[in-house]
């Protein structure tokens, strides 16, 4: 049966077949989840604080689209089989719904991989993925996808044109659900548009980001899902995640029942022969509305009898019935927020610096107007990190999207500067609308350090040919703290008054033990130390100059003695 995607209808729930089965299921499938007297299932942890404002365009990553409510079956030591009608092999109900096609088990588990590299702090499980996958789309169709993980027909949810659904305007131009008006949900993770601008991935390396690529959206799935350094082992936080996905208990609900029945054991089965559910969120075949009774006719009113004129026969003409009064004309649907916007203001944004691994002082703010300058409320701004910069909002992300106050303001997250000095841009837009953005610059500068000290004060000796016994140890402090991770470079320099490098005396050795005079690309620790390699002597003696220099202007010069050894 073909599914249906997009966002959720207003007051769609799911059956009372599934809330039956999900209180039946909540002890055994639904961990953390708790059922009231009534045998609904409500979630112990809802929304984090801030997570309202900073997912994607109100609805998460799906826009609160509908979703399948077809749950797992419940567990039997001894299910009873059935036949397969492809292969006439005898098989339980219970392992074909526990198959997920191999190209989509495979996408679920590379996800899986890469976030535990690159956020192993999230400690997202594959099966996660797959439960949402399942209730998203039904495993991408049951696996209808080639080799490389791309939907043989894309999935497009209905359009978000607000009849029946919530108005979203087009904000890809049809770049990804192929309607230039109108917003759809897309593909087997079901993102919209504006969302997957920021949030899409490449996830089989193909140099493309598709949301109806099944490897692109399940990598895009698992870092949406762990944004705002959530810990998915904690129960509350992933509550949260889900919850930030696709705003709806009962959505929730689904997911964990899935994931709890995934987390028992599941198996790969050929692409395209993946079971496809049947009930969705917006539409539920199993519980059919009543037939509305057909409306008893009024009966005719019989027809007044003619009155005879004096004088003769004939009847009079019945009096004519007024017209029926008109309908008065539906009043127009009132502009949204959004559609009211005109332009974004600056709002008093201030200077956006900040060293190297620290947090900027300033945030960006801006102030949605109309046409006559109006501060315009309810508004969502998307504020986006541009340029080769590893700089994030506070959370690790590079894209956050928050609604307008009262007065029209929205504030950006703080900014939190990375490793990578140089200017960046963070880019203000208002999300649903073709509008010109505001474009603020931003400046990471290197991290400083002001002073050097030696940590020790034995006299540095050699003797000619020989090796330094100890070796140089610095440390680095910028206006009495200290000073990690600076940069500094140290040369064994001429003279004070030449700070070229020497062609004699001390040395140092490179990897091959060839002889150098200048190191570069020294950093201090995370206690401001620098130790630097050990020193060698030539044959020449006498007092040597060691200068070492550090970003920020901190300089210390250190002396080594080269002497022949006494008699």
């Amino acid at each position: 049966m073909a599914a249906h995607f997009g966002r959720l209808r207003k007051g769609a729930t799911t059956t009372a077949v599934a809330a039956v089965a999900v209180a039946a299921l909540s002890a055994s499938q639904a961990p953390g989840v708790t059922t009231d007297d009534l045998g609904r299932q409500s979630a112990g942890s809802a929304q984090p604080s801030g997570d309202a404002n900073t997912g994607g365009e109100g609805g998460g990553a799906t826009g609160d689209s509908p979703y399948y409510t077809d749950l797992p079956p419940l567990k039997s030591p001894n299910p009873s089989p059935s036949a397969s009608p492809t292969t006439g092999t005898t098989v339980s109900v219970g392992d074909g719904e526990a198959g997920i096609p191999a190209t989509v088990l495979d996408a679920y588990k590379k996800a899986e991989a890469e976030l535990r590299a690159s956020k192993p702090g999230c400690n997202l499980p594959w099966q996660l993925l797959a439960a949402i996958g399942k209730v998203e789309s039904g495993q991408a169709r049951g696996g209808r996808v080639d080799a490389s993980g791309t939907m043989y027909s894309p999935i497009l949810g209905p359009k978000l044109d607000g009849n029946g659904f919530a108005l979203i305007a087009d904000t890809d131009n049809g770049a990804y659900d192929g309607d230039p008006a109108y917003d759809r949900a897309v593909g087997p993770m079901q993102f919209i548009p504006s969302t997957w601008e920021w949030a899409g991935r490449d996830g089989n390396s193909d140099g493309k980001k598709d949301p109806n690529n099944v490897y692109d959206a399940a990598l895009a799935a698992g870092h949406y899902l762990c944004r705002f350094d959530r810990d998915l082992s904690v129960q509350s936080q992933m509550n949260a995640a889900i919850l930030n996905y696709n705003n709806s208990t009962e959505y929730l609900n689904t997911v964990l029942s899935w994931l709890e029945y995934y987390r028992k054991g599941t198996h790969e089965v050929p692409d395209g022969t993946g079971t496809l559910p049947s009930h969705s969120s917006n539409s539920d075949p199993a519980s059919p509305s009543p037939s509305t009774p057909a409306t008893p006719s009024t009966p005719s009113t019989p027809s007044t009898p003619s009155t005879p004129k004096p004088g003769g026969g004939g009847s009079t003409s019945p009096t004519p019935k007024p017209p029926a009064p008109t309908s008065p004309a539906p009043s127009p649907t009132p502009p949204t927020p959004t559609q009211t916007v005109d332009h974004l203001e600056d709002a008093d944004t201030g200077k956006l610096t900040a060293t190297a691994g620290s947090a900027f002082g300033a945030k960006v703010a801006v102030r949605a107007e109309s046409k006559a300058s109006k501060g315009v409320a309810k508004v969502r701004v998307r504020f986006t990190i541009i340029g080769d910069t590893d700089a994030t909002f506070t959370g690790g992300e590079s894209v956050a999207t928050v609604v307008t106050g009262s007065a029209g303001t929205a504030t950006a997250p703080a900014l939190v500067a990375g490793e990578k000095t140089g200017d960046f841009t963070v880019r203000a837009t208002v999300v649903g609308r073709v509008l010109g953005g505001l474009d603020y610059t931003a400046t990471v500068t290197p991290r400083q350090a002001d002073t050097l000290t030696r940590t020790g004060d034995t006299p540095l000796t050699c003797v000619p040919g020989g090796e330094f016994a100890d070796q140089v140890e610095l440390k680095a402090t910028y206006k009495g703290a200290v000073a990690g991770k600076v940069a500094a470079t140290a040369t064994l320099i001429k003279s004070a008054d030449d700070p070229t490098e020497n062609d004699k005396g001390p040395y140092f050795k490179d990897a091959d033990g060839k002889t150098i005079r200048t190191l570069t690309d020294l950093t201090t620790d995370a206690d401001g130390v620098l130790k630097l390699p050990k020193l060698y002597a030539d044959d020449a003696t006498g007092t040597f100059l060691l200068r070492v220099n550090t970003t920020g202007g901190a300089v210390l010069t250190v002396e080594l003695k080269v002497a022949a050894a006494a008699s």
